[in-house]
């Protein structure tokens, strides 16, 4: 079986799919590799071999390797689990397996074990029909690069199940969740890491967590309330497997405000959600003390895996709920690392990419900061932290000039090539050789903050590993961010309407815009293909059309999405394939007054996408026909849709995503781009 040599199996962070099982009839006579690329679905045979070849194909260095596997809670019948701790056992390594725990700690307990590998089970923000794996490299815990997908793919392809199905188990499996668990409470508990100090305290916080019915479930709580917050009520906390439905970040993204209107029956998007219920019922309750400024009431909400935070903050002057994504919620832990410690971070970078607000990076900057901009992945993020690691020991005066120079000229030619396996920053790091103790402890942080917009902060985590080295890690962590932001907005020391107005703009917010397009022939939008090259022409003459000057951006990391750069940075619009699910998204970033303008240009784009890239095959695709023509003739509530009822809510949720479909207090009814898909697709 092949592919083209150049793609991968994997998107922008492992691999994830819908869910079905091996025996049904639909995967009869197909092998686990042609089930995922023929029919975009995710077995237990699949999930077996994807990671007995993970583990195969890690370095030979030692005989018995040591992996660490986790998961999210979406799977309790446990096949899709046990599936991958029997490849790797299969495959000669032990599975050090932890159960149900945050995507965080896989590699935080892989490190502090020196493990080979790390590996968790999760879809994350994706529903919960969905499943995947998410792997770590014992180097600094970093997610595989493109080339290390690449291989693993080549190796995975070469695979014949049959004889991995027969195999025996070699390695062992040995349970070290409580141990795991102790480690991920020391460490997020301490106060380097938390923030948390003895000049605050969270008595006056009501504090709603909302772990999305996934892997914070019960720990999130507990760690909170050993923080010292006053009282904590724990929604969507039950382990069944219904992660992130009426729950978590996912439905938050795009929002900056949740109004009264959206909680009412039977219109409001948000009825069904008891978080935000919950928040505006306790956010009432306790209104008077709230305006005096004598209490706070604030969401943590989380996705299925933990590795994704939003903020919510119940404004009693508005009755509304104000929604901070990673963009808010960094730059508020910035600017809390800059005026509390301004010469230890003054200089240290900023990272974000490209789905972020443009004005974030400006007020960054404005603090002392250093902006950067990636491609989409909290990868690409670790990768410039590292980098810039390297840069900076390398411009120690103790380094021999050789291999000063020899390290220039390597970082000079992966800088043509571009960074895309582990094993060439590996390379990097072998020529500046070890460095002594003393000198680390001298080093000068090099981050203030990583974020990914979808909720994804980095900040620099420090453990002890078994040896006693102070170890930093970092990796995109939903509860230390929680931790960090509610320490950082503690400390703003406002008034009560100054306050709610710092946390409602954290930074002059600029234009995000929108639109996605599901059920689609991803393979069909790549540089250069027809869409590609269409979109590009659409969207360059709607912006000179403008008097926009426009310039075509490539990230070697994503060399697929196209970014189109509008009057130098200042604006800017950019096309990708989701690497998580299967959709595409086009993204508008501006200032506001660029709004109207972007809006427009994205109006003409995505009819392009809808038409050239829906996969006629895909099950939902067929299944949003049909739920088009029934509201086409009239307006329908969710459960009177004829639909089957397992995929009615997701479907009419990625309707509205798609901008087809609203809600209107009679029922959903089409959309003006609903109507124009109608007209001239059914």
């Amino acid at each position: 079986m092949s592919i083209p040599r150049k793609q991968r199996l994997q998107g922008t962070d492992g691999i994830r799919r819908e869910t079905k099982l091996s025996h049904i009839s639909d995967c009869k006579g197909l092998t686990p590799q042609q089930v995922f690329l023929e029919k975009s679905w995710i077995t237990e045979q699949f999930m077996e071999l994807y990671a007995y070849s993970c583990t195969k194909n890690l370095p030979k260095i030692k005989t018995t390797k040591n992996i660490v596997v986790g998961w999210d809670p979406r799977d309790p019948s446990g096949i899709f689990v046990n599936a991958v701790i029997k490849g790797v056992r299969k495959a000669g390594a032990n599975a050090l397996v932890l159960g149900v725990v945050p995507t965080p700690l896989i590699p935080l307990f892989m490190l502090h074990k020196k493990a080979d590998c790390g590996i968790m089970v999760t879809a994350s923000h994706n529903p919960n029909d969905q499943n995947g794996i998410k792997l770590f490299s014992p180097f600094h815990g970093m997610k595989p690069l493109p080339s290390d997908d690449l291989q693993l793919t080549q190796y995975v392809l070469r695979q014949k199940y049959s004889s991995i199905k027969s195999a025996l188990l070699k390695g062992k499996r040995k349970n070290l969740r409580k141990q795991a668990l102790k480690l991920f409470f020391q460490v997020t508990l301490k106060a380097e890491n938390s923030w948390v100090d003895e000049s605050k305290d969270f008595k006056n916080v009501v504090l709603v967590v909302d772990p999305a019915n996934g892997s914070l479930t019960g720990i999130a709580k507990e760690i909170f309330i050993k923080v010292g917050f006053g009282n904590v009520f724990e929604v969507n906390a039950k382990l069944n497997g219904n992660v992130n439905v009426f729950s978590g970040v996912a439905d938050l993204e795009g929002l900056n405000q949740i109004t009264a209107g959206q909680i009412k029956n039977p219109s409001g998007f948000f009825r069904r959600h008891k978080a935000i219920l919950k928040l505006f019922e306790v956010g009432r309750k306790y209104k008077a003390s709230l305006r005096k400024g004598n209490m706070r009431a604030v969401g943590a909400i989380f996705d299925a895996d933990a590795d994704r935070f939003f903020m919510l903050e119940y404004d009693p002057f508005k009755d509304l709920l104000w929604v901070l994504s990673g963009d808010e919620t960094a730059i508020l832990q910035a600017q809390h690392l800059s005026t509390r410690f301004p010469r230890k971070y003054k200089g240290t970078l900023y990272i974000n990419t490209v789905e972020s607000d443009l004005n974030a990076a400006t007020a960054a900057e404005k603090m002392g900061l250093k902006p950067e901009m990636t491609a989409v992945g909290d990868k690409w993020i670790l990768l410039k932290i590292l980098l810039k690691q390297l840069e900076q020991k390398s411009k120690h005066p103790n380094l021999s000039k050789s291999k000063r120079q020899s390290f220039m000229r390597e970082k000079k030619k992966l800088h043509k090539t571009g960074i895309t396996s582990i094993a060439s920053l590996q390379r990097l790091r072998e020529i500046l050789g070890e460095i002594n103790e003393t000198e680390e402890k001298d080093a000068t942080p090099v981050l203030a903050v990583g974020s990914e917009e979808t909720g994804h902060n980095i900040t620099e985590s420090k453990f002890t590993s078994l040896d006693g080295q102070t170890v930093s890690i970092y990796s995109g962590n939903g509860l230390k961010s929680a931790l960090n932001t509610l320490v950082a907005t503690e400390h703003l020391n406002l008034s009560p309407k100054n306050y709610y107005a710092k946390v409602s703009r954290p930074f002059n917010l600029g234009y995000k815009g929108k639109f996605y397009v599901y059920y689609i022939n991803q393979e069909l939008f790549v540089q250069g293909s027809i869409a590609w090259k269409k979109v590009k022409r659409v969207l360059t003459l709607a912006a000179k059309k403008r008097n926009y000057q426009v310039a075509v951006r490539i990230f070697p990391e994503d060399p697929n999405m196209l970014y189109i750069s509008l009057s130098g940075g200042k604006a800017g619009i950019f096309v990708r394939n989701s690497g998580t699910e299967n959709k595409i998204s086009l993204d508008l970033r501006g200032n506001k007054s660029d709004a109207s303008n972007l809006e427009e240009m994205g109006q003409e784009a995505i009819k392009i996408l809808f038409s050239t890239l829906k996969n006629y095959d895909h099950h939902f695709y067929k299944l949003e026909l049909y739920a088009l023509n029934q509201i086409a003739s009239q307006t329908l509530n969710e459960k009177d849709l004829k639909i089957e009822k397992h995929s009615k809510t997701r479907l009419v949720t990625e309707m509205q995503k798609q901008r087809i479909i609203e809600m209107s207090p009679k029922g959903f009814r089409l959309t003006a781009l609903g109507k124009w898909y109608v007209e001239n697709y059914l």
